[in-house]
């Protein structure tokens, strides 16, 4: 399974950017969990949000309200709409399919394909 992330880029704080992540290879319903993750310089990779095969969705609190994950299995695609964009959301967002349990959904090791990630800038 191959994993392309895009939509990042540069945004004043407030602003709104899409991400996508497509999958080649094999398709999302394959995998029980897709789910989002970042990265800030000299900061361990974070859980954003994940969405399960069912379509429940999971986030972590500092995007709540905020962020909304999605999927197109038609597409194969998956999305992160991100709104309010705050300095802090600054990092490298990185898209990951995994059959992690909702129990486990933001333990990164538990992803086992990732995407090459996409920088996503907060201006203040």
């Amino acid at each position: 399974v191959q994993l392309q992330a895009s939509g990042g880029g540069l945004v004043q704080a407030g602003g709104s950017l899409r991400l996508s992540c497509v999958a080649s290879g094999r398709t999302f319903s394959s995998y029980y969990m897709l789910g989002w993750f970042r990265q800030a310089p000299g900061k361990e990779r974070e859980f954003v949000a994940a969405i399960s095969r069912s379509g429940d969705t999971y986030y972590t609190d500092s995007v709540k309200g905020r962020f909304t994950i999605s999927r197109d299995s038609a597409k194969n695609t998956m999305y992160l709409q991100m709104s309010s964009l705050k300095p802090e959301d600054t990092a490298v967002y990185y898209c990951a399919l995994g059959p992690a349990s909702p129990a486990v959904v933001a333990t990164a090791v538990l992803y086992g394909y990732w995407g090459q990630g996409t920088q996503v800038t907060v201006s203040s």
